[in-house]
């Protein structure tokens, strides 16, 4: 069984590209990380580069000659990766404890309180002898590597086609041949199921032994649930735990305050919904503890450890060290997610000079929420991006949309039988024409026009950086970055070494640049508060019935959500009343700003 991080964070999944190979750098200091494996072009370029570098035999896995591929590439990659991991722990496990080891650098990023890093502490102030190499001798056994952890956006499962248009099996699609490819790897580690229910993904992991208790209770491949509240995550994990699946871990990721895709709830605030799952998750875990048992025994095999409990994460604009300790003491969270401010730490992450450079001296206007995902589903987005300009480009030159090769977000049956992408080229040619014939005004047709060719490749987009920071030439020489961070990254502008970055997130020291940060809590009302005002504005001359209650019903979760703000405020900032009535002020002023949207007369539909 993977032993548990003994850091109090994790490094979630960015973009394609932007963590693939975080474990490889960060995990022998005992920090955990997410892999994105929906891309398995992506993955096999990466097992190349990384057998190479490390001087590990590489033999490809064609997809012109292998129908499985795709999980081929990914459990080949993850145990690499997993083989790399091992090696350098093992490294730093034996090396002296002099200053500017990694072995020093493992113990000195530990948290202030963590009872290791005391022992460190003493242990280094101690003279040689029997006393001191006891000590040693106890700290490197208690090393522990960070989780190899991969992520499923479950959205992403398209069928697969052969090269005559005709479908393959179901388990070929991309989100199942992902999930196979993690479940036939060497990990012990977890899978985070983003983005929702696919009932053909949950039911197919209950053909994997290594989800299931072994004899011992214990899971080899542990699931977590990344959910935006209470209600999604007790749905899914009944729905799993009937098929005698433990749900190990529910991330809670704020809905608009995080990076890439953006999926809003309807009002509901952070805080209100970690106050749910506060007060309720024990019921929860104690109700699909009996499911999953039942469950478990009726097909005659192992059960639960009696003493299992399913960790609590949050994740999504956290930028100090304050919010962070609030979170895990007033919510009793295990655990908390640092993502965009990780981009500025070229030692954990893969962003390439270019845009490096770009994100260090950006200004808060720069981070935008989106609609370029073709998906539809908002998407966080940077303006000076290369992909961004290069979108402009092509519509400057009556060229709009992308060259389409990957197809993994290819879903629109508009004017196609075979699923095509709406940011591809051929399908805003198709769409721009259809426009075109509706003899719209001027300043409809652009407006209409702009909301097709706004879509953008994100196959390409998010795993190019790393290939060009690698020295890596992308497919087709579509070198375009796309970077999604969430706007929380406008408070950081320092490129950071790891430590650096690590003491940040426990109080030893501040990373933030000069703007104005107001309390996490308050960001993420705002985002939504703009938010609405886009929902508002789209339908307040003719909103019908159906609108108005979305809009009203919106309104009135957010205010909801601004008294329990107001009732929390003095918890939140303790012994501080600048902060303490600034904090208020913002609730009321953001609380009559919502009042005063008022929707004209419902249009009967």
């Amino acid at each position: 069984m993977h032993a548990p991080s003994p850091h109090t964070f994790h490094i979630p999944v960015m973009g394609l590209g932007y963590t693939i190979d975080t474990p490889v750098k960060v995990a022998h200091f005992g920090i955990s990380s997410v892999i994105s494996i929906i891309e398995d072009e992506l993955v096999e370029r990466m097992r190349e580069f990384l057998s190479h570098r490390m001087g590990e035999p590489y033999t490809e896995i064609s997809k012109k000659t292998e129908v499985d591929h795709r999980a081929r590439r990914i459990t080949a990659y993850l145990n690499l990766v997993q083989q790399i991991v091992r090696r350098n722990a093992e490294r730093i496990r034996n090396e002296p404890f002099t200053e500017g080891a990694d072995i020093c650098k493992y113990f000195s990023m530990l948290p202030d309180e963590s009872p290791l890093r005391q022992d460190y502490v003493r242990m280094m102030a101690m003279l040689p002898g029997e006393e001191r190499g006891r000590l040693e001798s106890a700290l490197r056994g208690s090393m522990a590597v960070g989780s190899i952890d991969v992520n499923i956006m479950a959205k992403i499962d398209r069928t697969v086609y052969d090269k005559h248009g005709h479908p393959l099996p179901v388990e070929y699609a991309e989100g199942m041949a992902a999930l196979r490819g993690y479940a036939l790897s060497d990990l012990d580690s977890t899978i985070v199921l983003s983005a929702g229910y696919n009932p053909r993904i949950y039911a197919y992991m209950a053909t994997f032994p290594d989800f299931f208790p072994d004899a011992n209770g214990r899971i080899r491949k542990r699931v977590a649930l990344k959910v935006s509240d209470l209600r999604s995550a007790t749905i899914q994990g009944k729905i799993l735990a009937k098929k005698g699946i433990w749900v190990s871990e529910y991330r809670i990721e704020s809905g608009l305050n995080c990076g890439g895709h953006a999926f809003a709830t309807d009002g509901y605030l952070m805080g209100p919904i970690l106050e749910e799952f506060k007060q309720k998750r024990e019921a929860l875990g104690q109700e699909l503890f009996a499911i999953c048992n039942a469950a478990l025994a009726a097909e005659g095999k192992p059960l639960l450890h009696p003493g299992i409990r399913a960790r609590l994460t949050v994740q999504g604009g956290i930028g100090t060290a304050k919010e962070d300790r609030f979170l895990r003491d007033h919510y009793g969270v295990d655990g908390t997610g640092w993502g965009s401010p990780f981009l500025l730490v070229p030692e954990a992450t893969n962003v390439d000079d270019h845009t490096l450079k770009q994100i260090s001296g950006a200004d808060p206007s720069d981070y935008f929420l989106s609609y370029a995902s073709p998906l539809g589903i908002p998407f966080h987005n940077f303006r000076p991006s290369t992909s961004e300009a290069q979108r402009k480009a092509r519509i400057a030159k009556d060229r709009p949309g992308s060259p389409c090769y990957k197809k993994y977000l290819s879903t629109d049956t508009e004017f196609t039988d075979i699923p095509i992408c709406t940011s591809s080229r051929q399908y805003q040619e198709l769409k721009l024409r259809q426009l075109k014939e509706k003899n719209l005004d001027a300043a409809t047709y652009a407006r209409e026009a702009a909301r097709i060719t706004e879509k953008d490749c994100l196959c390409e987009g998010l795993g190019a950086s790393v290939l060009v920071k690698k020295g890596m030439t992308p497919a087709h020489k579509l070198e375009a970055v796309t970077i999604c961070p969430g706007p929380n990254l406008a408070h950081f502008s320092k490129i950071s070494p790891l430590a650096n970055m690590v003491d940040h997130i426990y109080g030893r020291l501040s990373l933030l640049n000069a703007n104005y940060r107001p309390h996490q809590f308050i960001n993420e009302l705002r985002l939504y508060v703009d938010y609405l005002k886009r929902e508002f504005d789209h339908v307040k001359e003719s909103a019908t019935d159906k609108q108005r209650r979305y809009v009203e019903s919106f309104k009135t979760n957010l205010l909801n959500g601004i008294g329990y703000y107001e009732a929390l405020a003095p918890q939140v900032h303790r012994q501080a009343k600048e902060q303490l009535e600034r904090f208020t002020d913002e609730l009321k002023q953001y609380a009559a700003n919502i009042k005063a949207m008022v929707l004209a007369e419902p249009v009967l539909a």
